[in-house]
């Protein structure tokens, strides 16, 4: 059994999430009581990816996010650290890669957008991780990225630390091969940047027109960025 700590070395991260590949869709779903469709599905129209580009999805697991970026004929990529993930989805049928999110295996300007689901916190340097994606990304290019946040409303924030991040990882526990791997999980969330901050950092990493939208009242939240074109 693995366990990454919130250090985030990208071999253990990468091991914690092998170890709980078979079980992770499963479990994710059990964890978010179901809402992890929705946030996807909310996550693709802001994606808004059209036959004929070119879509990497990021830290992309089994590929669940991929297959529904995919739908309206875009040509997706899922990418993962973790080979193991990436074995548990080859049955979606979507092309895959084994990539390091600090150093990506593409040329630049390869990919007409971006995308990130529930995994950014993983990463074990985001502004470089962000900078990185902005190379491979055309210009004019974009980013978009769904991850968990900080609600908004105090009692709604208040409970959602006190009590339902415990609840997630007790279901966690139950649900999947690697329960010390949720422990991590929760505490990466609380360890996690506000809806603005985050905002400040992705603008940071070169990107512009930074905007959020709050799912689930802060929850999670979606931020979508662009890469400066040539000419701006």
């Amino acid at each position: 059994m693995s366990r990454a700590s919130l250090d985030k070395d990208p071999h253990e991260v990468a091991a914690m999430f092998d170890d709980v590949a078979d079980g992770y869709d499963r479990a994710n779903s059990f964890m978010t009581f179901g809402f992890d469709r929705r946030w996807r599905t909310i996550t693709a129209r802001v994606l808004d990816a059209k036959s004929g580009e070119k879509v990497l999805d990021l830290a992309a697991g089994t590929g669940v996010s991929t297959v529904e970026y995919a739908r309206n004929g875009a040509w997706c990529l899922a990418a993962d650290f973790s080979v193991g993930m990436l074995k548990a989805g080859r049955h979606r049928g979507v092309p895959m890669v084994a990539a390091d999110a600090l150093k990506l295996p593409f040329a630049d300007g390869s990919f007409d957008a971006v995308t990130i689901s529930l995994a950014l916190r993983n990463f074990v340097d985001t502004k470089a991780a962000l900078t990185e994606i902005a190379r491979v990304v055309k210009p004019g290019g974009r980013l978009v990225i769904c991850e968990v946040s900080t609600p908004t409303f105090p009692p709604i924030r208040f409970v959602h630390r006190k009590f339902v991040l415990k609840l997630l990882t007790w279901v966690g526990s139950r649900t999947s091969t690697n329960p010390e791997a949720y422990s991590y999980l929760a505490e990466s969330m609380l360890a996690w940047p506000d809806q603005r901050t985050l905002g400040e950092i992705i603008a940071s990493a070169g990107w512009t027109e930074v905007e959020w939208l709050n799912l689930t009242f802060g929850v999670v939240a979606i931020h979508r960025a662009k890469k400066p074109s040539v000419d701006s």
